[in-house]
């Protein structure tokens, strides 16, 4: 009899599975199944009862429900190796311009380029304001030019020159016969001598000190010239003067209303410093 128990409770089971893994899903089959399974219940032996006869074991059907009873899910899988890089894809859109960078460094400066063709002429400029009137140039003055008016001389002294010239700036003085600076610079002397009755010996003095000397023999009976000429150099405060050297015997200078004897100097330029 348990034999025959188990077949009807295994025929039950397997109409159940075909029930609930099929389509028919209406509260009629439900209800069919739900009495089914009451009888089933009903039908298997209690707790007390021992059966000695081994229990048949029936497999479920193939093909009614294959999946329904599954088993406990496994343990993830260990990842795969990578796989090769795709091709590349197309080129994308153009997009938009990006903010300015930074300034760089300045860089080292360049060789000097070739020197280009020169230009044609430019048209002339339009005149500029006429400026403001500068200040005088002073223009610095020396000079005289005087003469003998007497052939007396004294040797070893000053000859002087009373018959005046030119002595506007009265830097020569008549009645010593010398030529005083007041303007440093570059000067230049000269003189002629008529020459009568005696030989002539002169010599031109700065500061004491004799720079330039004139000999002139006298022929008989003969009117003759000497001179003589000079650059100096003058501090503010020199003097310069002609005199006859030597004795009496060389004292031929002379000068009437036709012979003159002069005395001359001026200022070549001054010293700015």
């Amino acid at each position: 009899m348990s034999t025959r128990l188990l077949r009807l409770g295994h025929l039950l089971l397997t109409s159940i599975l075909t029930e609930v893994c099929g389509s028919d899903s209406t509260p009629e089959g439900l209800r069919m199944l739900l009495l089914g399974a009451v009888l089933l219940l009903l039908a298997l032996p209690s707790h007390g009862q021992e059966n000695s006869e081994a229990p048949e074991v029936l497999p479920i059907p193939k093909g009614a429900c294959a999946g329904w009873m599954a088993g406990i899910p496994g343990h993830p899988g260990h990842n795969g190796t990578p796989g090769r890089d795709g091709r590349d894809g197309s080129p994308g859109e153009k997009g938009e311009k990006g903010d300015p960078g930074f300034a760089g460094p300045k860089g080292d400066t360049g060789e000097t380029g070739v020197t280009g063709v020169e230009g044609p002429r430019g048209f002339p400029g339009i005149p500029g304001r006429k400026g403001e009137p500068g200040e005088s140039a002073y223009v610095y003055r020396s000079a005289f030019s005087v003469g003998l008016e007497t052939r007396v001389t004294i040797p070893n002294v000053p000859i002087r020159f009373t018959k005046i010239f030119y002595n506007q700036q009265s830097h020569y003085d008549g009645t010593t016969g010398k030529f005083y600076c007041n303007i440093p610079g570059l000067y230049y002397f000269s003189y002629h001598i008529t020459v009568y009755l005696k030989d002539v010996k002169v010599s031109l003095y700065k500061k004491d000190k004799a720079v330039l000397f004139t000999y002139d023999q006298f022929q008989d009976k003969n009117v003759d010239q000497a001179s003589g000429s000079v650059l100096l150099y003058l501090e503010k405060g020199d003097q310069v003067w002609l005199q006859v050297y030597g004795d009496g015997e060389n004292n031929g200078v002379y000068a009437d209303n036709v012979h003159d004897s002069t005395f001359t100097g001026f200022l070549l330029y001054h010293d700015i410093e």
